[in-house]
């Protein structure tokens, strides 16, 4: 027997063994536990885990203005941490801390209202699982009992009976996917929700919101997925790896490539958005217009949109369109105003190089906002009309009865000469342009940085100079004479293009654009600006149908017809109307290969072929757009 220690040794004598020294100390000038310094602040703040009715709780942060008594409570549900939503100051003052999304502090501390956020299930310090836009129950997509519904319901049951200093009445808002949590609330909705203002909420992700437009891809979302579901803090980043978009996606060769090697296919959103590129029943069920207008709308609910809104520029109108015939009560409402997502509750004097000659957000908050809220909380008197829109071109709000002012029946003709005319040509000619993949259209100029490089101008993208790609030829340009009179539109422009391609399938980009004067007094900059007032994107394959992909026949023209997103503006005289035309808008949206494959996602290096477009003008079956016009 070997003995290897002192210690050993004396055990086998039975010595006495000597007591083992005591740890040193730790030298820490930290407090054994932190209380925060509040004695300055103007609020109380409560962090609460709200228990759900299948006992998964739910991190809520309740915000209470000092000595607040019968004040009502605005609740946001988040994907986006509720922490970081009432902290973005570091101040005691609750103004400062509740400076930024989905919050309008001004309208908030004005109305003494509680400001309520919480983490939906499976993000931030809430328990549970996952799932994007998570669907409801009852589709044959959530086997569970529980949705963002009764989610809200159960929230809000908990806050009338433990929020002491409230009314007990609850409003619920917010942007984007807060947005859509806030009409999701208006299923089955607790009583004690008075009132919604969904903003820009996600709607319907295959039609003209996040995911898809008209059946193409919105690839620069890849990062989004990642981040939203690849942790529950969000910690795991997305890694680029290259500054300019354009040529990250272009090396990819498909956006599912570039998913696989980012890992994306561990995702199961990701892998749910490869499986139903079609508009199917995956789509339908979670349509949130389609799902709302199954019931009557029961609580006053305000929609709000921005017209150059570049990331859910369907949802909010769709909604207006499907809930407004049923409204029998005059709970709907809706805003419309010259802003990109979200910038309805920031500072809005301009709109990228566009001016509005004042802070259109402010007043928008002011003068609707406010009173609407404090209308359903507070029973405050309100004046406001269903409609509040505002109108591009005069730089005006409206107060409308409804929406759309005007239907797509003013028809706008493509001529041969590649001008434009409310009135036909007997001309008939077709116009061709060469579509390389190789070579796409840029939806902006590049570089093109994805959302979070610092300058990226993602947020006003849709307001960018068109003159950027008006030269290439590959993007056909018709102008309209310089205007002697105001074309007014209010509403949704409605395309109707004939083309045939020598490929198997197409994109077809059309754009309606208000081209400035030569030059613009006070304001150089604008000179000859060529401003897209709605422009969108449609996959050829869903020609026949949204719901199943078929090949184009080569050669042969095909009538198409989509709709461009709403617009409220005024042509003014001294300008010019113009439309594009283009196959790509890259890498915003993948890129068709040009060749009919089963999954663009999955298209390899050798589908991606050139192709020639050609437009039909003039004729029994020339091109034209339905415009809206108010006469």
């Amino acid at each position: 027997m070997k003995i290897t220690t002192a210690l050993g040794l004396a055990l086998m004598l039975g010595a006495a063994v000597p007591a083992l020294a005591a740890p040193p100390p730790v030298y820490d000038e930290r407090p054994a536990k932190l209380e925060e310094a509040t004695a300055l602040r103007d609020f109380d703040r409560r962090a609460v885990e709200i228990p759900m009715r299948d006992g998964v709780k739910l991190h809520t942060v309740i915000l209470v203005p000092r000595g607040a008594k019968g004040a009502g409570m605005l609740l946001t549900r988040t994907p986006y941490s509720a922490d970081e939503q009432t902290s973005y100051g570091h101040s005691p003052h609750m103004a400062n801390r509740i400076d930024g999304y989905d919050s309008a502090p001004d309208v908030v501390m004005a109305g003494g209202y509680i400001r309520v956020v919480q983490d939906v299930r499976g993000k931030y310090g809430s328990g549970g699982g996952y799932v994007m836009n998570r669907p409801f129950v009852g589709t044959s997509l959530n086997p569970t009992k529980v949705d963002h519904a009764t989610d809200t319901y159960d929230t809000i049951d908990w806050l009338v009976k433990n929020v002491p200093e409230s009314n007990g009445r609850v409003g619920i808002l917010g942007i984007s996917y807060d947005g859509f949590t806030a009409l999701a609330a208006l299923v089955n909705p607790h009583p004690a929700l008075k009132v919604a203002v969904p903003m820009n909420p996600m709607v319907d992700g295959w039609r003209g919101d996040d995911w898809f437009h008209n059946g193409a891809y919105r690839q620069y979302n890849n990062d989004y997925i990642w981040d939203q579901v690849a942790s529950r803090d969000n910690s795991a980043k997305y890694e680029s790896g290259q500054a300019d978009a354009y040529t990250l996606f272009m090396r990819a060769g498909s956006a599912g490539a570039l998913g696989t090697a980012h890992g994306l296919d561990q995702i199961g959103f990701w892998q749910k958005l490869k499986a139903h590129p079609a508009y199917d029943s995956f789509w339908q069920e979670q349509a949130m217009d389609k799902i709302l207008a199954r019931a009557p709308l029961t609580v006053p609910t305000m929609l709000v949109h921005s017209l150059w809104d570049q990331e859910d520029i369907y949802g909010a109108p769709a909604v207006w369109a499907a809930l407004k015939s049923q409204d029998k009560a005059g709970n709907l409402f809706m805003s419309m105003g010259p802003w990109y997502h979200g910038q309805e509750i920031e500072r809005a004097e301009s709109l990228g190089p566009i001016r509005w000659d004042s802070d259109t957000a402010k007043w928008w908050r002011m003068h609707v906002l406010a009173p609407f809220l404090a209308h359903y909380l507070y029973d405050q008197p309100m004046d406001l009309t269903p409609v509040t829109a505002y109108q591009s071109g005069t730089k005006t709000w409206q107060h409308l009865p409804g929406w759309p002012v005007a239907k797509p029946e003013t028809k706008l003709f493509l001529h041969a000469d590649q001008s434009l005319g409310f009135g036909p040509s007997d001309r008939a000619a077709r116009i061709d342009y060469v579509s390389d993949p190789a070579n796409p259209v840029s939806f902006m100029p590049r570089p093109n940085k994805l959302v979070g490089y610092d300058g990226n101008p993602w947020p006003t993208w849709l307001t960018s100079d068109q003159r950027v790609v008006s030269g290439r030829p590959d993007v056909l340009t018709f102008t309209g004479a310089v205007l002697d009179k105001p074309v007014t539109i209010a509403g949704q422009p409605v395309v109707h293009l004939t083309a045939s391609t020598s490929g198997t399938d197409s994109d077809w980009v059309v754009k309606l654009i208000d081209v400035y004067p030569d030059e613009v007094a006070y304001d150089p900059a604008m000179g000859g600006y060529e401003l897209a007032v709605g422009m969108d994107i449609f996959r050829g394959r869903y020609r026949q149908s949204l719901s199943e992909a078929k090949p184009l026949t080569p050669n042969a023209p095909l009538g198409y017809t989509f709709a461009l997103p709403p617009a409220n503006h005024v042509f003014l005289p001294g300008h010019r109307i113009m439309v594009q035309i283009q196959s790509s808008w890259f890498p915003l949206y993948d890129r068709n290969p040009q060749t009919f494959v089963a999954s663009i996602l999955d298209a390899k290096p050798g589908d991606y072929a050139k192709a020639t477009q050609m437009i039909s003008v003039g004729g029994d079956d020339g091109s034209y757009i339905d415009l809206p016009v108010v006469n």
